[in-house]
């Protein structure tokens, strides 16, 4: 018996290993396929420092709506008077021999990885399927698909609406004797950074999915255990410094909980909700 556990573990090891060699090759060949679009990718992630968001043109809205309602106020608060730093003026500065380049690999691995991500899926699928009924093989398609548009959907909601949130936050303190001079590396980390971590959160209820699946969790489960997913979130936000970052990615992770919790109540494994039920 101990054998046979042993050869069944070698053989997960072996599986594994397979699966693993697979993942690499994706993500080499993507990371070659985007080291020529990645001056456009730095391009996109700089525009927030250097050109107009949504933010701008809101406050833009806000200004003139102001303006039209009150108008000894909006003159008295001087808000029509020039920014004293133009976005013009902004720029990325490195001070290390080839660090851009390295931030060139650093962008082509990251954008790499998500033009790989259905074939890491897939790989993930098929190392998981021998546990999988034979009616549940056939949601390889859906499965894949959803959580690379769920990745996608993470990265990019990230992007166009919370990192523009982040850097006109940190540019609001400029004045005339505060200037602000971003290093292109700690620009650029911590910019890949969230796009991974907001990647993972929106991955949350696909995961759950799959647990329900299995029936290891039930909706149920998670509805009671609600003040321990703000306790995580809160943690693992807290790892970021400033308390805005923490704040943008507590609220949405939790967010991802409450929706992990109604995708395993609508799509868990029947015996487990009956079992919960009963307990």
């Amino acid at each position: 018996m101990t054998n046979e556990k042993m050869l069944s573990f070698v053989e997960h090891l072996v599986e594994l290993r397979k699966r693993l060699i697979v993942v690499i090759i994706a993500i080499v060949i993507g990371m070659g396929v985007a080291w020529n679009i990645s001056d456009d990718i730095l391009t996109f992630i700089e525009k927030p420092l250097t050109g107009k968001t949504y933010l701008t043109d809101l406050k833009g809205e806000v200004y003139q709506i102001f303006k039209e309602r009150f108008p000894g106020a909006y003159n008295h608060f001087e808000m029509d008077k020039e920014p004293k730093v133009k976005a013009d003026d902004r720029r990325l500065n490195y001070s290390a021999p080839l660090e851009p380049f390295f931030i060139q690999c650093k962008i082509s691995l990251i954008a790499g990885l998500i033009i790989a991500l259905p074939i890491i899926f897939y790989q993930v699928w098929l190392f998981v399927a021998p546990g999988l009924t034979r009616r549940e093989r056939h949601l390889l398609v859906p499965f894949v698909s959803v959580a690379t548009v769920s990745f996608c959907v993470g990265a990019f909601f990230f992007l166009s609406i919370i990192w523009p949130v982040i850097i006109n936050f940190s540019l609001s303190y400029e004045s005339t004797g505060l200037r602000s001079w971003f290093n292109i590396s700690a620009y650029v980390n911590f910019c890949l950074r969230l796009i991974l971590i907001f990647g993972l959160i929106f991955e949350m209820p696909i995961m759950v999915l799959l647990l329900s699946r299995f029936g290891l969790v039930t909706g149920n489960f998670l509805a009671r255990h609600r003040k321990y997913a703000v306790l995580a979130s809160a943690i693992v936000s807290a790892f970021h410094a400033d308390m805005l970052t923490m704040m943008v990615i507590m609220i949405p992770m939790y967010g991802m909980y409450e929706v992990s919790i109604w995708v395993a109540r609508i799509f868990g494994k029947k015996r487990a909700v009956k079992q919960a039920v009963q307990e």
